[in-house]
């Protein structure tokens, strides 16, 4: 829908639209109302009382026409109607009478044909106004202060709206970023703790209901601690009662004559302690090391250099270093086990590290078989394995991807699969700076 699109994204513009949206509104309402009913009543009454005093002086004039009787008469309009009256020459004639330009002249216009009813010719300049009546076959001119046709108190409401609007905006405005940082805190600490860092100076601050859920955070936080301390308990003893039976095992075929069958049981036993290795590795998550900052290049080397003595033909290439809190450990096992998946299945890795919009991207090319596009999210779930191109004889246990994937997500970025520039896959992973 258009309306959701044109909203602000953020919670503190939708606030400030809800909050100063139907006060501009109402201010936009009063001013049409004061307007359309105030401004043109008051404009109206002041128009009919110039009329009515320019009708007196026409009176008076006709009372007494002597020379003594007009000046009386214009010292008059000077001192009590605050008008300048003279005699000018020429006349008025319907063809004269000019059109009103404005609504304040049609409301003068109507007035001074309701209380004069004499042919007319308005002029509203600035500071004064200026009307010419016929009468009595001379032109009469009558100059008067424009402002006595309107009220001032337009202005002043234009004043009080706009000043009491400003200020009311601005009270909102400061009100609501208070209102807004403890959810900004409380999102910032959820996104750190779902990195796998800690935020001891987090307190539950702000409105009741943030208060609450902030402490519905701590709350589930603790939790989460419990739970991978429990399991990672568990399973350092999962791990010492399965591998002390192999540990025997061991040593009791080492002391046995060699043969097909003493080589054959040896490998299963090798086998069952990779995969004991790889299955508490997924479980464990690495999930109980801190993390800290690291440089970047220098563990990729440690990398790359560790799949080398291992006969892989990798090439490294990184554009800056770049230090991130990290967990080492971690990291490195889910690079290294993109490292050893592309130098499995291709004969040539490539792997590149550099900034691009704002992330440390790394990429890791290899020239192998690849994957088909439907089944590269597939390949991230545990124990999948590719029958066709990467099947059980390679030794892997289905959970090198969904490792480097969990382990990446935990530092705040991703691993996705895409076709490489070399023929084979790409491995890209992004981690925000």
């Amino acid at each position: 829908m258009i309306v959701p699109r044109l909203l602000p994204r953020s919670l503190l513009g939708r606030s400030l639209l809800i909050i100063v949206g139907p006060l501009i509104l109402l201010q936009v309402v009063s001013a049409f109302t004061f307007y359309d009913r105030h401004w043109t009543t008051i404009s109206r009454r002041l128009s009919e009382a110039i009329a009515g005093d320019i009708a007196a002086v026409i009176q008076l004039l006709a009372q007494d026409p002597t020379e003594a009787g007009h000046a009386f008469t214009f010292a008059l309009a000077q001192s009590k109607f605050g008008l300048k009256v003279d005699f000018q020459p020429g006349e008025i004639t319907p063809e004269s009478v000019d059109t009103a330009d404005s609504e304040l002249e049609a409301i003068l216009a109507l007035a001074l044909q309701s209380r004069v009813g004499l042919p007319y010719v308005i002029e509203l300049g600035d500071p004064d106004a200026t009307v010419e009546l016929q009468a009595d076959g001379r032109v009469i001119q009558f100059v008067f202060n424009r402002k006595r046709l309107s009220s001032s108190n337009v202005s002043i409401l234009v004043l009080w709206m706009v000043g009491t609007g400003t200020a009311l905006a601005g009270i909102a405005i400061l009100f609501m970023r208070n209102q807004i940082r403890p959810i900004r805190r409380l999102a910032d600490a959820a996104e750190e703790f779902g990195k796998g860092r800690d935020v001891p100076s987090f307190r539950p601050a702000g409105a009741l209901e943030v208060r609450q859920a902030a402490a519905a955070f701590m709350s589930m936080r603790d939790r989460i601690r419990r739970q991978i301390s429990q399991r990672t308990q568990m399973l350092n003893g999962v791990s010492h009662d399965l591998r002390t039976p192999l540990t025997r095992m061991k040593l009791q075929l080492a002391m046995m004559p060699e043969g097909p069958e003493i080589a054959e049981l040896k490998a299963d036993i090798d086998e069952m302690e990779r995969m004991i290795d790889g299955y508490l590795s997924f479980a464990r998550g690495e999930g109980t090391e801190a993390p800290r900052p690291t440089a970047v290049a220098p563990l990729l080397r440690e990398v790359v250099h560790g799949a080398r003595r291992n006969g892989a033909a990798i090439d490294l290439h990184v554009e800056s270093d770049v230090e991130l809190p990290l967990s080492p450990d971690a990291f490195r096992r889910s690079v290294a086990n993109l490292v050893a998946n592309a130098a499995r299945y291709g004969r040539h890795v490539a792997v590149r590290a550099g900034i691009r919009a704002g992330s440390l991207e790394i990429t890791v090319d290899d020239d192998g078989p690849g994957v088909a596009p439907e089944l590269r999210e597939e390949v991230f779930r545990p124990f999948f394995r590719l029958d066709e191109s990467r099947n059980s004889e390679t030794g892997g246990t289905g959970l090198g991807l969904t490792i480097a994937r969990d382990v990446i997500r935990r530092h705040g970025g991703d691993v996705t699969l895409e076709d490489s520039p070399i023929g084979g896959l790409r491995a890209r992973v992004r981690l925000p700076l």
